[in-house]
This record gives structure tokens, sequence and C-alpha cells, in this order.
């Protein structure tokens, strides 16, 4: 049995070297990998630093395009407030200058055109009545188209 635990021993002593030498490949092999890993990431750093710094360039300028963008926005919505509060003004300073005189000289013309109505009208003296007699009702006033007229504004 000496001769088996020899060849025992030297096939364990063969296998423990190889291994050794496989590791030892192994560990050549992926430090030549990461050196080439390395190498790759600094050449896609470099080239992509442009790409990057152009990026940056164009959100600057996006952000700027839009802040002056919200400017004129605001810029805008003064103007068509102020465009309307003044327009508004104007209506009612048109109002007060133009609409109301009119009104006040329509309500004089009907005036004078009732004036002259009641005076052009036959004066008739009322019936006599006894004292017994119950008195008529008020007469109801007629609707008078005229004054209907006068009023309305269009």
């Amino acid at each position: 049995m000496s001769d088996f635990s020899t060849l025992a021993l030297i096939v364990i002593a063969v296998s423990t070297a190889l291994m050794a030498f496989i590791q030892i490949g192994v560990l050549i092999f992926g430090a030549v990998l990461a050196r080439r890993v390395n190498r790759l990431a600094d050449r896609v750093e470099r080239e992509i630093d442009p790409f990057m710094a152009k990026v940056h360039e164009m959100g600057d300028q996006a952000s700027h395009a839009a802040k002056l963008a919200s400017a004129q926005f605001e810029r805008a919505d003064q103007l068509t407030s102020r465009l309307s509060q003044q327009a508004e003004e104007t209506l009612d300073a048109a109002q007060q200058v133009i609409i109301t005189p009119v009104r006040e000289a329509f309500a004089l013309i009907d005036g004078i055109r009732a004036a002259l109505a009641r005076r052009n009208e036959p004066s008739a003296e009322p019936p006599t009545r006894s004292p017994t007699q119950a008195p008529d009702p008020p007469a109801a006033p007629k609707p008078s188209r005229d004054k209907d007229e006068s009023l309305f504004v269009g």
C-alpha cells in the first residue's frame, strides 16, 4: 500500500499545483479585463462629456426661454386687464355724458307734449250731481305709449 499512498500523494500534489496555476491565470485575466474596462470607461466619459455639456446648455436655454415666455404672458395679462378697465371706464363716461342728457331731453319733450295735449283738450264742465248720488270712481289713467317709448333706450 505504500505505492498507492505515494501515488495518491503525487496526484493530490499535481492537482493542487494545477488549481493554483488556474487561479493565478484567472487573477491575471481579471486584472487585464479590469484595466480594459477602466480604459473603456475613460474613453466613454471623454466622448460623453461634450454631449452632456451640450445637453446642459440646451437645458439652460430652455429654462431661459420659459422665463421669457412667462414674463411675456404676464405682460399680456396686465395689458388686457388694463384695456378692459379703460374700456369700462370709457363706457361709463359715455353713458354719463351722452345717455343721461338724452334721457332728460326725452323726458322734457314728453312733458311738453303732455302739457300741449292738455291745453288742446276741450274743456267740459262736469255734470251736476245730486247730493244723494255717489261720486264716479276715478278713471284709470290710460297708459301712454309715448311715455313708454321715451323710457326705452336702445
